[in-house]
């Protein structure tokens, strides 16, 4: 058989070169990344509520709620987590991150890496009761191998509620956790109204705002947080009025303006707002689907006033004045999406958030990497 001649032979080492790459995970700038961290089964109905970490080597924690007793609220849960070193293609075994220490369940986590102390913070919150639900913060001085003795946030009687990737450091170095409280969960008049607990001892103790924020109906719900380029600290808020609501404060979390609608829309459901690093660009992602009654206006009780779907996000480069034309991250409108988590990772976002079919009560947690370039791609 006569030997390949020069060019026959470039041919084939690049023809093989390109089946190598075809092979492996590609990187491009707008390559969207998508999996599922946990899947619902029997067992396990509702994985949900989850942050992610980029530990120090690169690799992707992900914690979340693992409900093994139902898929309600008042289900028993504990905090599983599993690792990604692939970008968040495929993630290793689960395994308990946080016993359920609850007489009901722990559940809704959120990560900070101390830019203080460089420690891994993981905050999370114990349910016992309709009326018992605190906040607690573990730390990890070895990268999130293991996690120190409980720290308790909310001592005050009644329930408390933080949002899974809630928590927030400022420039400063302080510790902001948004909560919203009521003395009892699920009554006609669960009047939850929002404060901010914050720390300036890396979490060792913490102090309450001196401000509780109201809304109308079922009241100011499930607060965000994000600090402003001038040091102030801009507070968004879940209504039942058809729109986000929003608050600001002057000093560092520990007083509040009074509690106003927003600019954006959105029904009985959390948003999700960051500043990227870098940039200082912000992102919020949230569900715009508002269905009103007609002719009063009022938002429609079912479905918490519109479906949680689709799943939008969106880039603002005046920290919320003006919004690039938002972009759906999911579009099917029989699966309903929230609890997003956003963690930026050089010129992405890594978003993790509930994917629940409509008619069922199974809850998967969602992963997708995304390009910031591709939220500002109104074309695609």
């Amino acid at each position: 058989m006569p030997r390949p001649g020069r060019a026959s032979a470039l041919f084939i080492a690049l023809l093989l070169l390109l089946q190598l790459c075809a092979a492996l995970p590609s990187t491009r700038a707008q390559d969207i990344i998508e999996s599922f961290i946990a899947r619902t089964t029997p067992e396990a109905p509702r994985q949900s509520e989850g942050d992610i970490i980029v530990l120090k080597d690169g690799t992707l924690l992900a914690a979340w709620s693992d409900f093994y007793g139902g898929s309600e609220d008042n289900a028993a849960a504990r905090i599983s987590a599993a690792k990604s070193t692939d970008g968040g293609r495929t993630w290793g075994p689960r395994y308990t991150l946080q016993e359920n220490s609850g007489q009901t369940n722990v559940m809704s986590v959120s990560f900070v890496r101390s830019s203080t102390s460089g420690d891994l913070l993981l905050f999370y919150l114990r349910k016992n009761s309709l009326t018992d639900l605190k906040v607690f913060m573990r730390r990890s001085t070895d990268n999130g191998a293991t996690f120190g003795e409980p720290v308790l946030i909310t001592p005050e009687e009644g329930y408390h509620v933080m949002n899974n990737a809630r928590v927030i450091q400022l420039t400063s170095g302080r510790l902001l956790a948004p909560i919203a409280t009521t003395s009892k969960v699920w009554t006609k008049n669960d009047n939850f109204r929002t404060l901010v607990y914050f720390s300036d001892d890396d979490g060792r103790t913490w102090k309450r705002s001196a401000t509780l924020l109201s809304a109308p109906k079922r009241g100011a719900m499930e607060p965000g947080l994000i600090e402003l380029k001038d040091g102030s600290v801009m507070q968004i808020i879940r209504t039942q009025t058809g729109k986000i609501w929003h608050s600001y404060s002057r000093d560092g979390g520990e007083t509040w303006s009074e509690a106003t609608p927003w600019s954006i829309e959105s029904p009985e459901s959390p948003a999700s707002l960051v500043r990227l690093p870098g940039t200082g660009d912000w992102l919020l992602v949230w569900n715009p689907n508002v269905e009103w009654k007609d002719p009063e206006k009022t938002v429609l009780g079912a479905n918490h006033g519109g479906r949680r779907t689709p799943l939008v996000g969106a880039i603002s480069k005046d920290e919320g004045k003006t919004w690039s034309t938002p972009r759906a991250i999911e579009t099917d409108p029989t699966i309903t999406y929230a609890y997003t988590s956003i963690t930026p990772q050089g010129d992405r976002v890594l978003l993790s958030y509930y994917y629940f079919p409509i008619g069922t009560k199974d809850l998967s947690l969602r992963f997708k990497s995304i390009p910031l370039s591709w939220f500002a791609d109104a074309k695609r």
